[in-house]
């Protein structure tokens, strides 16, 4: 069976970055598929699952795909789904407990 490229949300890097400004540490994971989410974000030695969704884009073409539903649902940990830069302060806001 061919593999098809991952596909990266075009707000992925500003997303990374505004992570990594807040001293988050992140890798990229984007490329497992089956659904799993782009990247893994570690916050105060916590290690954290987030899709990244273009915020910019309607909310249909926002909609988790069919694999990334399945593994959201079977996934016996949180997922956490991301849009915009301020999502990023949000939640890291609120991991750190401010």
């Amino acid at each position: 069976m061919a593999r098809r490229a991952a596909k990266v949300d075009a707000n992925q890097p500003e997303i990374v970055d505004a992570f990594r400004r807040l001293g988050c540490l992140v890798a990229h994971t984007h490329m497992v598929g089956q659904g799993f989410p782009d990247i893994v974000v570690s916050c105060m030695g916590v290690p954290r699952l987030i899709e990244i969704k273009d915020g910019k884009l309607s909310p249909s073409a926002r909609k988790l795909t069919p694999p990334e539903a399945v593994f959201h649902r079977d996934w016996d940990g949180m997922v956490w789904v991301v849009e915009s830069t301020g999502d990023v302060v949000r939640l890291v806001r609120e991991w750190r407990g401010l």
